[in-house]
């Protein structure tokens, strides 16, 4: 099957005051139609980076410095500007982690909604606001020719998020990009969210990369999971096979910080120290010295190694343990 989403090589980089910054290295993923593919990290990792260069994103002092970004066999990279706004919102699309970036507060839901489909489709404006009434009643929103003449501070922060995902959703995209859009909701809607993004993923064939820094999220989501750290991917894998037995030290460690995992009362493991400067990365692996498992080995730059449709970049993976 031809994938939606395939990434080869991804590099991005960031000419600051302090040199130049690497935020995605050499980064390769796909994502078929119809599967979820979940990108996790701490913040600084590079995941929203690497969401913001699929899309064309990436202003000055920034660059997409190399790489190869294919949606449905068209590559993105080198289309001129007004190509590029072509593919935005009609083949790729983006969910942002604030639905307020998406949504102009002085205009109505369906004026804005209906704006959007008419700029890549000429129709009238009562079809342009059929089709938004439609795209909100796919994400489950309750009575959508009310919401459409509402203003979205009138909406809660549950109800603006299915908006903006309803959004991504008007011209059917075979690619949505889903940048942490449930971290400010409490557990109820943000369940009610995932099991909606679940259902139009298998209902639609739409391929979904979802940005999350809560690998507890993605677990119950995703059908691939990969783990980002100091603008790599360190790890990547069958959603069930990673978080059921993680190779990477750090995988690991952030499976240990999840607070289902353990009893309450008790403290909560931690990863000790933090995220590296990426302009100041330590020696070989940028993981070495927060790691367990570190030795002088690590100091060089770790292989790759794979097996079981699985790939980890590690000197000392824990399956070895």
């Amino acid at each position: 099957m031809t994938a939606a989403l395939d990434v080869r090589g991804l590099t991005t980089r960031f000419d600051t005051r302090a040199g130049l910054v690497t935020a995605v290295n050499d980064i390769s993923f796909s994502v078929e139609p119809g599967r979820i593919l979940g990108l996790v990290g701490e913040s600084g990792s590079g995941k929203s980076v690497t969401g913001f260069s699929i899309l064309g994103l990436i202003d000055a002092p920034g660059e997409v410095a190399a790489g190869e970004i294919r949606v449905a066999g068209t590559e993105l990279r080198g289309l001129a500007p007004a190509a590029m706004r072509r593919m935005r919102g009609s083949k790729v699309a983006m969910v942002f982690q604030d639905p307020m970036m998406t949504l102009n507060p002085v205009l109505r839901v369906g004026d804005q909604m209906a704006m959007a489909v008419r700029v890549h489709e000429r129709m009238s404006k009562r079809a342009a606001w059929a089709r938004a009434r439609d795209a909100l009643a796919t994400v489950g929103i309750p009575a959508p020719e009310e919401r459409l003449m509402a203003y979205p501070h009138q909406l809660s922060g549950g109800m603006r998020q299915r908006v903006a995902i309803a959004t991504a959703l008007l011209h059917r995209p075979g690619v949505i990009i889903a940048d942490e859009p449930t971290t400010a909701l409490d557990v109820s809607i943000q369940g009610q969210i995932l099991a909606e993004i679940r259902r139009l993923a298998d209902e639609t064939g739409t391929a979904i990369v979802w940005i999350t820094h809560d690998l507890a999220v993605v677990s119950s989501l995703a059908d691939e999971i990969c783990v980002m750290y100091a603008g790599r991917i360190v790890e990547r894998g069958p959603a069930e096979a990673v978080i059921a037995a993680p190779r990477h030290p750090y995988t690991r460690g952030l499976l240990d910080s999840v607070p289902s995992g353990h009893a309450p009362g008790q403290p909560l493991p931690q990863i000790p120290g933090s995220t590296p400067q990426l302009a100041n990365l330590p020696a070989g692996c940028p993981f070495r010295p927060r790691c367990p498992r570190a030795t002088d080995l690590c100091r060089t730059t770790p292989p790759a190694r794979g097996s079981d449709g699985r790939e980890v970049l590690c000197h000392h993976p824990l399956e070895a343990a």
